[in-house]
């Protein structure tokens, strides 16, 4: 059997993926495309993820695709209504029936004479295609991180990782550990207070405490815009305000961090019971938006913990025992279910191995170029959302970028594009963030440098100007003529 060649090959049919193929469907009709997705579902984090209270810790608005906006005034949507978006975005630009299910891409080997790359899929004969986008996310989908718990052998009770929630798990009437701090630790907790089957109590037990900001479920500015204004003008009004709201409150959060502390302790002083410990459970050691701060929708974790079905423990863990955790104050937590909402596991490109011309690809020794392509790797582009804002801003700016790139590849007879690295360009961390996820995994990730067009802006209205305006032949970039026979993925990209 003949290796089918492609034009382009997407890998992940998450948020990212099945964004970029509508991109891809809407600007350059007549690509030869595949999304290759390795479960047998779309929709990435939202199929994967089914734990009690999954939704958006970014909102809507912004996480939505600019080219189809989000309609519901909605702020923090659940994981299902998010991942029914998806779905019918897809079914809108005919992306979905470009998926393949079961494909996952273990080896990705580029070939300079030839110009193209091979996909090696297990189970599945390899794919060739000319530019290959990596749009699979940045944790492993099959393993959540646990740290070492002491002792965790003789619990007799239930552990799961939300990342693995069993679904028929039965929590009701029953006390319910979370071990946590971060956005799904948050989630989690008022979440398994609520409903027919709630728990008898949660006590959500953190190391160190993360900081928690309230905001509305509904967003008021997105109900009065979209009753008075066609929807063509209230859609981008909403997503331009809050796009605003989000860099500003990291600009001011950074410049600013004892300012915004201060006026985040009192929000959270106010939301709380008279007398609670904020300082103990809510000041982290950190400034405000060293790492992601934690959204919940109108106060519900608060909410809880006024009602008394929840409670915030900061403490560390001596060891488990046959009925819960003791700590290391000597207090012993009784419990039924233990939940490790305790991170993820860093992958980049779903595991996948990479391989220019016969060298296997060691990312340490690369640099970001855009936030988006590899120094020395030809003909690949990556996508990472923003970690202060939501991940679709970045994505739909790459997305957009893309296009550009291809359809300069074409007019230009140019067959190959890989960026050279500046040895003048000092090397960065390639994420500039405190969280433990990134921290662990920090060695490794590509390096980022000092200076554009090698450095992360991690900012909106930074790289929309960059992205959208910049030329894609700019002086880090080398290009190859087409090679002859040329490729179809660069007479048919446009």
């Amino acid at each position: 059997m003949s290796t089918e060649h492609l034009d382009v090959v997407i890998v992940g049919a998450g948020l990212s993926g099945v964004g970029t193929a509508c991109h891809l469907e809407r600007d350059l009709p007549g690509t030869r495309y595949a999304v290759l997705e390795a479960r047998e579902d779309l929709g990435g984090t939202w199929s994967l993820f089914r734990y009690p209270g999954i939704r958006s810790d970014s909102d809507m608005h912004t996480l939505g695709y600019r080219f189809r906006p989000w309609s519901s005034a909605t702020a923090l949507a659940d994981g299902p209504s998010i991942l029914e978006y998806v779905r019918e975005t897809a079914q809108e630009f005919g992306v979905d029936e470009k998926i393949r299910y079961g494909h996952r891409v273990t080896r990705a080997s580029w070939d300079s004479d030839a110009q193209r790359w091979t996909l090696e899929i297990p189970g599945r004969t390899p794919l060739t295609c000319s530019f290959l986008l990596m749009c699979s996310g940045y944790y492993r989908y099959d393993q959540g991180y646990t740290p070492d718990l002491p002792g965790i052998e003789r619990f007799g009770g239930t552990v799961v990782h939300p990342q693995l929630w069993d679904p028929e798990l039965d929590y009701a009437g029953k006390r319910v550990v979370v071990i946590g701090s971060g956005a799904t630790a948050v989630t989690l907790v008022p979440a398994m207070t609520q409903g027919d089957g709630a728990a008898a109590h949660v006590t959500q037990l953190q190391r160190s405490p993360s900081y928690v900001l309230s905001i509305g479920r509904t967003d008021a500015v997105a109900e009065v815009l979209s009753r008075w204004l066609p929807k063509a003008v209230a859609d981008p009004l909403t997503r331009a305000k809050n796009i605003a709201q989000i860099i500003t409150l990291y600009q001011v959060s950074q410049r600013f961090p004892r300012f915004v502390r201060g006026l985040l302790r009192k929000a959270t002083q106010a939301a709380l019971p008279a007398g609670y410990d904020v300082d103990t459970h809510f000041n982290p050691r950190y400034d405000p938006w060293d790492q992601r701060m934690c959204m919940v929708p109108d106060g519900d974790l608060f909410r809880a913990i006024r009602r008394g079905d929840a409670e915030i423990v900061t403490d560390t863990i001596e060891t488990f025992t046959e009925t819960g955790i003791r700590l290391a104050s000597g207090r012993e937590l009784e419990a039924d279910v233990v939940v490790t909402a305790t991170g993820l596991n860093l992958q980049m490109f779903g595991g996948a191995e990479l391989v220019v011309d016969g060298e296997a690809l060691h990312l340490p020794d690369t640099m970001a170029y855009k936030g988006m392509m590899l120094s020395g790797v030809p003909n690949l582009v990556y996508m990472i959302g923003y970690t202060n804002a939501s991940w679709t801003l970045k994505v739909d700016l790459v997305a957009e970028y893309v296009v550009r790139f291809l359809r300069h590849l074409r007019r230009s007879g140019l067959g190959v594009a890989v960026p050279e690295r500046d040895p003048s360009v000092e090397e960065a961390p390639f994420l500039d963030f405190g969280a433990g996820y990134v921290q662990r995994s920090i060695d490794e990730l590509p390096k980022q440098g000092t200076r554009a067009p090698w450095r992360l802006a991690m900012n909106y209205a930074v790289d929309a100007v960059s992205l959208r305006r910049s030329r894609v032949d700019d002086e880090a970039m080398r290009f190859v003529p087409v090679a002859t026979p040329a490729p179809a993925a660069v007479r048919a990209a446009g």
